[in-house]
């Protein structure tokens, strides 16, 4: 079967652009855009399950240490959790004074009055409008032409100021998108929004943000830099306007559409962290950011933990962040060719501290973004790293987290060389169980424990063994893990918690995972356990990972005698 011809069904649903002097493919990008997150909105639509309010609060707190401050925090007049989540940032004083939160709100009165009420209180906040002008919209969605869809943004426009003149105690900063913008005609997209700035009185002292979307990717990059460049050069009251881009990733071009438009005039790029939302996703922050920092060009946005920022996405989202993802894959460091492999060792050969970064196969130093070479630049084969996963897997149902295998596999691959002989699958199994769940009795070690819960809280009372002496720990948090954490007091976070069964039936066992890091370190390391109760089997991961960091001496056992007594 082959596909239908195109040209009977398909047709281009793009304006061509009149633009014979365009600039843009001269220009450079020599500065950071405004960056705005819309993780928490259109990243959150985009999910099987939307987040939870504690889900979204964590997200929150991890944009702002990133460093975005326009941050869209939902859509409070239509979602109810969204309504709620506004006010607890709001009256529970969690918005930092530089960030403004951003709110989506339609074209339409009752849902505007709703969006402001959300905001009462707020010290800064952007309201964002839209409403489609394209042919498709104003024909099949809208039943109205070209004035009546420009009459629309009109009336919106015209509320949106009348209500936040209720409010004087907030900042605001008005933002309109002619939604589908990539495929509306040019003067009328122009149109819609040199009558929104005007209502607006769009001015140096006034900003207002004009929000060009590629809603749908409709054409390549160039086009959308020509449209963008387009509006650049016309819009009326352009000082008064900061132009904004939202592109959509239909045609995998994303990234290239967002950069191209910077270069055409564009002072503010929307996305999410790593590319979440509708279809194909919302452009990817991250990957724009670290374009530019591998060009020598500050970001603002800091992704030096990036494997912290991978954990709380995954966290939230319930969706992973690929092992090919461009910078934050598992496997984007990772070498298999023999070739590869040959050319970074003798990269390394030559690469100094504090000299201009210039490596065979890798475009960033992995350091900066927190990742350490030993556990990412492989130098063992992919057979081999996919024969241990498969005899873990078929053998003892265990299915290791991706960084914990690359990392086993360098353990695996020693024993292997050492031994030139092959391991079968107990061996594995036994060479993980030394190397993971033996650490248990290291340094320190858990003799009992009684958990209990209190008020909805879990407690935790536990004797632990530090240098021969028995002391005892009591903590508290919204789970046994945290708890377990409150009550060792130590400056360690977790980037990871799984657990596994092992077997099945009356001999089934449990099998906790863990990834802990060393506040302030960016190190971090993996433990685990084995036991007939999850809860023992937890306390033994975090103890057994926790020997592992003393192993690794980023935590020292002064600071874990401190933490006992």
């Amino acid at each position: 079967m082959m596909l239908a011809d195109p040209s009977k069904k398909y047709r281009r649903m793009y304006q061509r652009v009149d633009l014979p002097d365009r600039q843009w493919p001269n220009n450079e990008i020599t500065k950071a855009p405004i960056w705005m997150s819309t993780d928490l909105r259109d990243g959150n639509q985009a999910i099987f399950e939307p987040m939870d309010m504690d889900q979204k609060f964590k997200m929150f707190q991890m944009l702002v240490k990133i460093g975005f401050k326009h941050i869209e925090i939902g859509f409070p007049s239509a979602s109810q959790i969204d309504f709620d989540f506004t006010r607890k940032l709001i009256e529970e004083n969690h918005i930092p004074d530089d960030v403004y939160i951003e709110v989506l709100v339609q074209a339409r009165d009752h849902l505007i009055q709703r969006t402001f009420e959300s905001l009462v209180g707020a010290k800064r906040a952007i309201v964002h409008i839209y409403n489609s002008n394209s042919p498709t919209f104003r024909q099949k969605v809208l039943n109205v032409d070209v004035e009546g869809a420009r009459q629309l943004a009109i009336n919106a426009a015209q509320k949106v100021k009348q209500y936040a003149a209720q409010y004087p105690e907030t900042e605001f900063i008005f933002q309109y998108s002619p939604e589908c913008f990539s495929a509306t005609e040019l003067e009328v997209a122009k149109a819609a929004c040199d009558a929104v700035t005007e209502i607006w009185e769009a001015s140096p002292e006034n900003k207002v943000i004009l929000n060009l979307p590629a809603t749908v990717e409709v054409s390549g990059p160039n086009v959308y830099a020509d449209q963008v460049e387009w509006m650049h050069r016309n819009l009326l009251r352009r000082d008064g306007v900061i132009i904004s881009v939202h592109c959509h990733n239909d045609r995998g071009c994303g990234i290239a559409a967002s950069e191209l438009a910077i270069m055409a005039g564009a002072d503010r790029v929307e996305g999410c962290v790593f590319g979440n939302g509708e279809r194909t996703g919302n452009v990817d922050v991250a990957a724009i950011a670290l374009n530019m920092y591998t060009q020598g060009v500050a970001p603002h946005l800091d992704f030096s933990n990036i494997n912290e920022i991978i954990a709380t996405v995954e966290e939230c989202t319930g969706l992973p962040v690929h092992p090919r993802h461009p910078y934050a894959g598992d496997l984007v460091f990772t070498a298999f060719s023999g070739s590869h492999q040959d050319a970074i060792k003798k990269g390394f050969e030559f690469q100094k501290n504090e000299e201009i970064w210039d490596m065979p196969y890798l475009p960033i130093d992995p350091k900066d973004l927190g990742r350490d070479y030993d556990a990412v630049i492989r130098v063992n084969s992919q057979s081999g790293k996919g024969g241990i996963s498969y005899l873990l897997e078929s053998n003892y149902n265990v299915v290791l987290p991706r960084r914990l295998q690359i990392e086993f596999s360098q353990v695996v691959q020693q024993v292997t060389d050492e031994q030139a002989k092959e391991v079968s699958a107990q061996d594995i199994w036994t060479l993980f169980k030394d190397t993971y769940v033996a650490a248990k009795d290291a340094h320190y070690s858990a003799k009992n424990y009684k958990l209990s819960d209190e008020n909805g809280n879990q407690v935790i009372e536990l004797d632990i063994e530090v240098n021969g002496e028995v002391q005892h720990l009591r903590g508290e948090g919204n789970g046994p893990i945290s708890a377990i954490l409150n009550a060792l007091q130590l400056p360690i976070d977790v980037l990871n918690y799984e657990e596994r069964s092992i077997g099945s039936g009356a001999n089934a066992k449990a099998l906790a995972l863990v990834e802990l890091q060393v506040k302030g370190t960016g190190k971090s390391a993996f433990g685990a356990g084995v036991h007939d109760n999850i809860v023992t089997s937890s306390i033994e991961a975090i103890i057994a990972c926790t020997n592992r960091l003393i192993e690794q001496g980023v935590l020292s056992t002064d600071q874990v005698i401190a933490a006992a007594v």
